[in-house]
């Protein structure tokens, strides 16, 4: 209920405001883009496209050392695949560029020192091995040491030290870093879109660092605060990691006296067994791609991707916009447009979303059958030239027709059909033990005699002769046509067996009969 009012509140302020919609979508470039993060833009696009508004793609790289060289363009690509249209910032520009943060550094300074001076902030000079030694000695002791209100006044900082000594250290060259001076005992109260109203009480939180001197840039608090508030961002859509930041960002907001954007935290992606962060880990034990597209790391290392792995991206779009959000409706397959008209945050669930690889394969089947013939022959066709087959679109696509219905991934295309392009030269021997008896290759040398009376082959005329025959004769239908359907393709299953004889042809067909007769041992 509380939910509810909440949300019922926020609608109608927004109405009221009629407030520009403006969200972002900011990965750090440390490697692949996890499917979790497409899906975190996926929800920024969704909401923005559906308001009218813009989305943002700003690259948060003020972490060097986690900088992946690389990472960036990936993350750029795997955007561009699913579909995620940026209509700001990397790779496109804008108004508020630069939009990478490592470019934005000379920005960031004079917001922290403001801080600062509205005694919002102070300077630490604390050395890490002084810190490491308090850590230990709070640890001997069974406790956690937090830098907090308890200790910073009796720490190296500019509360402790004088004006004068603050700016002398400075002036020498020492390290320092700007810390937020979080408020005692003080009830921080919050909302969310997906989670409702929410409360902290500040001697729960520790002063985070905001900027650092040793590389001259901004921790993430800092930095994503003041971009977004710059770039006019009105709602903050991103994961539930980030809950526990929120407290500090709602205080950071009215530090500097600006306007808070809305939040939203998503709830994570669960492993197909419910527990725990879906990881790459994950992935590589149970054989399913963890990230859009293929990463190779520097040393080699690759990782697999959905695009590679034959999944079309409206599948992986579909099947990612399930995972924490309900319609409430049956509905299932869902457009790009459709997922626009009808996704609401307030539709998100707040508990986290196992994924399900089958599940995963099930959305790619529907959408891959349900692809027009033309498009299907199009993938088709290079997989055929590559196995030196050249034919013509009508060819591939009356191929496709017989096998539209088993094929789950596009190299399915090729299996499901190589065998009415190319004779089969080897046969299956499972199918030759159980159908290559003596009494059935004689069977199979009377119906030569049947297709040859024939001036072509067609489907329904040839299976009304052989069932005349069979019926007449009084032979098993069964493993009469089970053993056509190994000479003509190499097993004993497949669609309509004389369905492919009529695709290939009464010449085709009886030189393949001949093959298998040639070259089969009879069992």
């Amino acid at each position: 209920m509380e939910r509810l009012k909440y949300i019922a509140l926020k609608n109608k302020k927004d109405m009221e405001a009629n407030k520009k919609v403006r969200v972002r979508f900011a990965p750090s470039p440390t490697g692949p883009l996890h499917m979790g993060g497409v899906r975190t833009a996926l929800y920024n696009y969704l909401f923005a496209r559906q308001n009218g508004g813009t989305f943002i793609l700003r690259i948060e790289d003020t972490d060097s050392h986690r900088f992946v060289p690389g990472a960036e363009d990936y993350i750029i690509d795997s955007l561009k695949w699913c579909g995620i249209e940026i209509d700001e910032g990397v790779s496109v520009g804008g108004p508020h560029a630069p939009y990478r943060q490592s470019e934005r550094a000379a920005i960031y300074k004079k917001y922290a020192e403001q801080l600062v001076e509205g005694g919002f902030a102070y300077y630490s000079f604390d050395t890490s091995e002084s810190l490491n030694a308090l850590r230990a000695e709070a640890e001997s002791k069974g406790e956690t040491f937090a830098y907090d209100a308890s200790v910073r006044g009796s720490l190296e900082t500019s509360i402790k030290l004088s004006a004068e000594e603050v700016a002398s250290r400075i002036a020498r060259g020492d390290v320092w870093v700007i810390r937020f001076k979080m408020p005692e005992n003080r009830l921080v109260e919050m909302d969310d879109i997906i989670r409702g109203h929410m409360s902290v009480n500040t001697n729960t939180l520790d002063d985070k660092v905001l900027f650092k001197s040793a590389d001259n840039l901004p921790t993430y608090h800092l930095a994503n605060i003041v971009d977004d508030h710059l770039m006019e961002v009105s709602h903050v859509i991103r994961g539930e990691e980030w809950l526990p930041s929120l407290p500090l960002h709602y205080l950071l907001y009215e530090a500097f006296g600006w306007e808070r954007p809305e939040f939203a935290h998503l709830p994570l992606l669960l492993k197909p067994q419910g527990k725990g962060k879906l990881s790459k880990r994950d992935g590589d034990k149970l054989g399913f791609p963890v990230f859009p597209t293929e990463w190779v790391s520097a040393d080699g290392d690759v990782s697999k991707g959905y695009r590679e792995e034959g999944y079309l991206p409206q599948a992986f779009i579909n099947m990612l916009a399930l995972l924490g959000w309900n319609p409430g409706t049956e509905q299932e397959i869902f457009s790009m447009d459709e997922l626009i008209n009808t996704f609401s945050l307030e539709r998100v669930s707040k508990s986290g979303a196992r994924f399900n690889p089958e599940k995963a394969k099930w959305f790619n089947t529907h959408y891959l059958q349900n692809s027009s013939d033309e498009f299907l022959a199009s993938l088709l066709m290079p997989m055929l030239e590559k196995h030196g087959v050249k034919t013509i679109e009508e060819k591939a696509i009356a191929a496709i027709s017989l096998i539209k219905n088993r094929i789950s991934f596009p190299n399915d295309l090729f299996t499901q059909t190589s065998y009415m392009f190319i004779a089969p030269t080897e046969f299956d021997p499972k199918s030759i033990r159980k159908f290559w008896k003596e009494e059935n290759v004689e069977h199979l040398r009377e119906m030569i005699s049947l297709f040859e009376a024939m001036d072509v082959v067609e489907a329904e005329a040839a299976e009304e002769a052989i069932r005349e025959w069979v019926t007449a004769n009084e032979y098993p239908m069964g493993k009469v046509m089970n053993t056509l359907r190994l000479a003509i393709i190499g097993v004993s299953q497949g669609p309509s067996i004389l369905e492919i004889c009529a695709f290939i042809g009464k010449d085709e067909m009886l030189k393949r009969i001949n093959f298998a007769l040639n070259n089969i041992p009879t069992k």
